[in-house]
Formats: C-alpha cells, structure tokens, sequence
C-alpha cells in the first residue's frame, strides 16, 4: 500500500524516540512507522464512547495532527464511556474537554478542535483537511457525509460503530472496497439517537478502530478491507464477513466517474453507533 500522505518524513526527537520506544520494537513497524506517524492526520468525528477513546489511542501512539468534530456540553450521561469527559466539565463544551484532555497525554499532539457535528456543509473541508477519517457518529445523516467526502476526496475512512454488547468496524479504500452507501442505501428505519450502552464495549472497537487507522497510516499488517468484522461480546464470538460494492451505488458511481475524468489523488485510501 502507498503512503496515504506525500509528505517528506519528519525526524523524532529524542524525546519521541524514548516515549515510543516500545512500540517501534513491534516487527515491521520500527522507527520507520514511528515517523509515519507523526506526519499523519486524522479526523475523529465524534469523540464520544468510541471516537474519544480513538482519539486518546491515536494521541498516546504518537500521531502528528488530530482534528476532532463534536457540538454540544458535557452531560452526566456521557461520563459511563465518554474517557475524554470529566465531572468538572459538566455544562462546558466537549471539545474543550477533549482539547485539554489529550494535550495532557501528548504535549507534542496538534489538534484542531470543532465544535460542531459533522454534516453535509462541513464535510468536505473536515476530511480534505486529514490523511485519513475514522467514523464515530451517532446519526446516518453524518455517517453519509463522511463517507460520500471521503469517497469523492478518495480518503480512506474507518467506520466502527456500536450497539448494546456488539460492535463492529470495517475500513472503507475509496475505488477498491464498500463504502458505506454500498452497505447501506438509506439510514435504518429502526434507528434512534439513544440506545443501550457500555463503556468497555465501545472501548473494544474504539481500540480496533485505532489499529486500524494505524496500520492504514504505516502500512503494517492486513487493514479490514472488503471485510467487515462484528464482534458479539455478550457471548465473546467475533467473526469477519466479506463485504462487495454495489454496482449501483451513487457515491461510488460519482467518483468512479471523477476518477476517469482526473489524475490520481495524492491521498488513497453496515453501521451500529456509539455517542
């Protein structure tokens, strides 16, 4: 897989070669993937159960830029799985929380927060901004966003979601997998904004989430490609699905056609929820 950002290769410094040191023994990785790393931006939309804890994930792993799109305060609900929320910070914006939480974890991190969801209107410019997106939301209508975004601006996007005691995440390569609309056409009849939840459970896929944009960011081992992998935690059964694009998908249609009328972009790349 090429490089997702053209960008020269930053140095580390000493003091990112001692923090990481661990992580740059895993085979294939090294200080190679450590530089990649620091380079990469993501965007993080939302920060909430699933995002909030991609987000610490991608800050403690030693990603260089994170932008972070979520409107709204602090609730006393959020607190059961929302990591980057606190008690002191109820009634005060998310973001700033999220802001002030993961610049204690990684001075060296560039963040650009927004205070605002994700939708049609903002979209382009939010993913256009990053190497690569990693989908959170709540709401189909910011999930589509995204994804046609990611799509038409060929982004890679990871798109991880969860539901009571299931989870599930695959990763979407504009032109070569599914994106979103494939796997689903219209936002499911059945969906509601709130909905039964644990915080560890959306902590297992925020973690695979985080994996996953890291091996699309360094290269390392098999991203979740045309597979889209449900995890089942009330009974600990995991298992991978392949996944097709639909031939009649109108995001992908749109972009095949873009594709053929324009060079190559620089940058390559079935939902359940958290909030």
């Amino acid at each position: 897989m090429s490089d997702l950002n053209p960008m020269p290769l930053p140095d580390l410094t000493d003091e990112e070669r001692a923090t990481y040191e661990w992580q740059m023994w895993v085979p294939g990785f090294g200080e190679l993937g450590q530089r990649k790393l620091k380079r990469a931006s993501v965007l993080v939309s939302r920060i909430g159960g699933v995002g909030g804890l991609v987000a610490y994930q991608l800050a403690a792993a030693g990603v260089g830029r994170l932008v972070l799109a979520h409107a709204g305060n602090v609730k006393p609900s959020d607190l059961n799985r929302q990591l980057l929320m606190t008690h002191d910070q109820v009634g005060k914006p998310r973001i700033d929380s999220a802001v002030r939480r993961l610049r204690e974890l990684n001075p060296r991190l560039q963040i650009r927060g927004v205070a605002e969801n994700v939708h049609p209107g903002n979209a382009r410019a939010l993913v256009e901004d990053v190497d690569l997106v990693v989908d959170c939301a709540p709401l189909f209508e910011e999930r589509f966003a995204m994804n046609d975004a990611a799509v038409q601006l060929r982004k890679p996007m990871v798109e991880c979601a969860m539901y009571d005691m299931e989870a599930q995440i695959t990763t979407i390569v504009p032109g070569q997998t599914p994106c979103l609309r494939c796997l689903h056409p219209e936002a499911p009849r059945t969906w509601t904004r709130q909905f039964p939840v644990f915080g560890a459970v959306s902590g297992v896929v925020a973690c695979l989430a985080a994996v996953e944009a890291i091996k699309m960011l360094t290269g390392i081992g098999q991203p979740l490609t045309g597979r889209i992998l449900k995890c089942d935690l009330r009974n600990m059964n995991f298992f991978s699905l392949q996944i097709s694009r639909r031939a009649d998908c109108p995001t992908c249609m749109v972009q095949s056609q873009e594709s053929s009328d324009s060079p190559p972009s620089n940058c390559h790349s079935d939902s359940i929820s958290d909030a």
